[in-house]
């Protein structure tokens, strides 16, 4: 997902508007030719996986590689750890007190030359990954968070903290999405609740809590409300069950990613806000995305607001449906790689076959600036979801198809009919670079991607009990490596 401070990667590269692609694997931009290579490496953790505290682990809504652990070894393998981060737990029948908490997978790549055929019978057996650690994260009193619908609640404002959404049992509310590991070991983790930007110390102790714009904060009747209509046992749903304005209902910060000088900080909301066309599914397609100088780790600085144009697809009806994104890679405080996808498609759904799955490049060195406006306050930009005339929204070009037919059938893999474990589950949500640390290749670099496997499992067990995946399915937690070609960027 995130990319902390590559030793050779990606600094002030500045992304121009697109123009038209060479050729179904590369695109040029300004003059600069990006190169999807295609897959060279899959692998699977069983959806039964139990972490050191007895409960089915949970998969990749936010991830980060440590990239002070890659290796290249002699023999043209890697070894490394990264860092997995779920979300609020499994939820098909409202939400439960677990707790959230971070993973650690130890990672053995052994990558096929781009185009090649895996050796028969190893075809997603080239990351071979294994969980190694389970850290719980608390408040900053050091007491349990949970991933319990906040329901109407709040903590107020105290010892530094904003108010905080607050489940009924007294603790803070976390359905976290997307993680930024600093080099001293503390690391940025975004929520859908808020949506907020937590700072966690090395241990997993919250230390700070960042708003976001005014615009953005989910309202209810003229007051805050955190809720998002998934109301655990005993809770009651909010009312309206969806806000008038700010995130939508499981709509928060998606997607958040670090430069790699490690002076800013992007986050972008998983999909409009309500008041910018958010309220409906066809028109949620302008999000926002949030770029914060990162100086001061303790105190966040918003300097730059953009409006963020999502992916617009037909399905079989000819309906004009919106691909949320679920992730990005910060590669300048200008531009970013996006996963966007549609939804209710894959394994463990009743879709088989998906239609929208890439990662995308976003430039917005020629968007207007919004930060400070009355965008931020109660003037929405997309009402409707049509951009305010006055604003530029940024461009968007395409970059990797992960719906690629002939490049998931060189791994065993398919989109689409039959609907077994081959077929790739419904939501791709993490992503993260590491060097392919080749002399002959510095432009290199892996792109991990992995799913969130919603804790789909037939033997599963959290907080206390026993349950079955909803809809029968297994869907183990994946990982798919492509190779790509990122070249003229430097670090300063």
């Amino acid at each position: 997902m995130t990319l902390p401070l590559l030793s050779a990667a990606l600094a002030t590269f500045v992304f121009a508007a697109p123009v038209a692609a060479l050729a179904d694997n590369s695109v040029t931009v300004s003059g600069v030719t990006l190169v999807n290579k295609g897959r060279v490496a899959i692998g699977r953790i069983p959806a039964n996986q139990r972490d050191k505290f007895g409960e089915t682990f949970g998969s990749g809504s936010g991830m980060s590689i440590d990239t002070k652990s890659w290796v290249r070894n002699a023999d043209g393998s890697y070894k490394g750890s990264l860092w997995l981060l779920p979300d609020r737990g499994y939820n098909a029948v409202g939400t439960t007190d677990y707790r959230p908490r971070l993973n650690t997978v130890d990672i053995q790549l052994t990558p096929v030359a781009p185009g090649a055929m895996p050796p028969a019978g190893k075809e997603q057996s080239g990351v071979d990954a294994k969980l190694a650690d389970a850290m719980l994260l608390t408040d900053n009193k050091g007491a349990d968070t949970t991933g319990l619908d906040p329901a109407n609640g709040t903590r107020a404002p105290a010892d530094g903290m904003p108010l905080l959404p607050q489940a009924p049992n007294g603790k803070i509310s976390l359905d976290d999405e997307a993680i930024v590991r600093l080099p001293d070991g503390t690391m940025f983790i975004s929520d859908e609740y808020g949506p907020y930007i937590y700072r966690f110390s090395a241990d997993g102790h919250m230390m700070s809590a960042t708003q976001p714009p005014e615009a953005l904060l989910p309202m209810r009747q003229g007051k805050v409300n955190f809720a998002s209509n998934n109301p655990g046992p005993g809770e009651t749903a909010p009312d309206p069950k969806d806000p008038s304005s700010g995130r939508q209902n499981n709509q928060g910060l998606e997607g958040m990613s670090i430069t790699p000088d490690g002076k800013f900080l992007i986050a972008v909301l998983q999909s409009a806000a309500r008041q910018d066309g958010g309220d409906s599914g066809s028109t949620r397609q302008n999000t926002r995305a949030m770029v914060y100088d990162a100086a001061d780790l303790a105190h966040l600085k918003l300097v730059h607001e953009y409006v963020v144009p999502l992916p617009v697809f037909k399905d079989d009806k000819g309906k004009t449906i919106v691909a949320a994104q679920s992730e990005i890679v910060a590669l300048s405080p200008t531009s970013f790689l996006m996963l966007a996808r549609d939804s209710g498609n894959g394994y463990g759904q009743k879709g088989e076959k998906s239609l929208y799955r890439d990662i995308d490049v976003v430039d917005v060195s020629a968007a207007t600036d919004i930060h400070g406006t009355a965008f931020d306050a109660d003037k929405p930009v997309a009402p409707k979801g049509v951009v305010d005339p006055s604003v530029k929204p940024a461009t968007l070009t395409r970059f990797i198809d992960i719906n690629d037919s002939a490049d998931l059938a060189r791994f065993g893999l398919h989109n689409g009919a039959p609907n077994d474990r081959n077929n790739l589950s419904e939501k791709w949500e993490a992503m993260s670079l590491a060097s392919v640390q080749d002399p002959k290749l510095p432009d290199d670099y892996f792109l991990f991607v992995a799913n969130d496997n919603d804790f789909l499992t037939q033997d599963g067990f959290q907080v206390g009990a026993a349950y079955k995946g909803d809809g029968g399915a297994d869907v183990d937690t994946m990982f798919q490596v492509f190779q790509v070609t990122i070249p003229g960027l430097s670090v300063k």
